[in-house]
């Protein structure tokens, strides 16, 4: 039997928008308060794109900052997939545009969609073409433009998410580093509490979807709450026992940012301190599937990994989907 490669994150990149949307300037669109949003979200302000901007270019300044840390050319590439709830277009996707502009003239790709899970069902998908050696270097981008598909007048949605882009450049590592574990679920008998109705082939874009606003973020706050803190902390358990390890063995635990009392209720149940979890949901909101690798890149910026660390990548999405990683650091060393 062939042994299978290790497989770990060579480099990381993200870009976020320069709009910056504060909740005082919420304030004056919906009937809402900045204590409020804090109190309940965490949330201090959030990155917008402009009307020019979809998730292709946001994807592209991520992408083509995590090739230049690692030192590899686009035409390098051999896969790329861009999970995302905004794409571009319905078709081509999000990918094959990003692809050309890269200039990853002999790179597939491909879009995957799992809502605010995206990026971990992104890198359990891409760790497998590297593990069995058909690829070397597979790029993982999580983008979404929420901002363009959030109902403004929706009080109870509108606050809670931003834009942004998170990039990854999966490739072979020193055996012992890299992906240790993975878990993904998904349960969808409850699609409905989190969802956009209308776009697709069962509700088509009409003059009636469009007048009653279902192409917009549609969500059951009080339930989507109760999944996520019970599949956060199952999930990150579940991984945590495939790797053979215990929260003892975590140093940094790198959460889906979408709301601060789902973090602290995860931490709480794992029993982790909180100086070993990646929080910048107060100034980004929730991004979706940006979150977690616009998350861990900032980690990786500010010095705080080093070779070795044991993360936890644990996240939660529509579909409903959940997914959970355990990941040993590695070297910058490629094999």
């Amino acid at each position: 039997m062939m042994k299978r490669k290790s497989v770990g994150i060579l480099a990381t990149g993200s870009y976020v928008p320069e709009k910056v949307l504060t909740n005082y300037e919420l304030e004056k669109m919906v009937d809402t308060s900045n204590e409020w949003i804090v109190s309940r979200t965490g949330i201090q302000e959030r990155r917008i794109v402009s009307e020019e901007q979809a998730s292709s270019d946001l994807g592209y300044e991520a992408a083509v900052r995590a090739l230049k840390k690692a030192g590899v050319r686009a035409e390098q590439l051999d896969l790329i997939i861009v999970t995302t709830v905004t794409p571009d277009t319905s078709f081509p996707s999000t990918a094959n545009i990003l692809q050309h502009r890269l200039g990853a003239e002999k790179a597939a790709s491909f879009d995957l969609a799992a809502a605010c899970s995206g990026f971990l069902y992104g890198i359990t998908t891409a760790a497998q073409f590297i593990e069995t050696g058909l690829y070397r270097y597979v790029l993982v981008v999580g983008v979404d433009c929420l901002s363009k598909i959030v109902d403004w007048t929706d009080r109870n949605t509108c606050i809670l998410f931003g834009d942004g882009a998170g990039a990854t450049l999966l490739g072979c590592v020193e055996d012992g580093y890299g992906f240790k574990s993975f878990d993904l679920g998904s349960d969808g008998s409850g699609g409905d509490l989190l969802k956009v109705p209308a776009g697709g082939s069962r509700l088509p874009a009409s003059i009636k979807t469009v007048s009653n606003r279902q192409h917009y973020i549609q969500m059951s706050g009080s339930d989507v709450f109760k999944f996520a803190v019970r599949v956060m902390e199952s999930s990150a358990k579940s991984v945590m026992e495939k790797a053979g390890l215990t929260i003892e063995d975590i140093d940094y635990l790198v959460p889906h940012q979408a709301n601060i009392r789902i973090i602290d209720s995860a931490v709480k149940r794992l029993g982790i301190s909180h100086d070993k979890v990646a929080v910048n949901l107060n100034r980004y909101g929730n991004m979706s599937a940006a979150s977690i690798p616009v998350a861990l890149d900032e980690l990786v910026e500010n010095g705080k990994i080093k070779a070795g660390d044991h993360l936890l990548l644990v996240g939660f999405g529509g579909g409903l989907t959940w997914g959970a990683s355990i990941l040993r650091w590695n070297t910058n060393e490629q094999i």
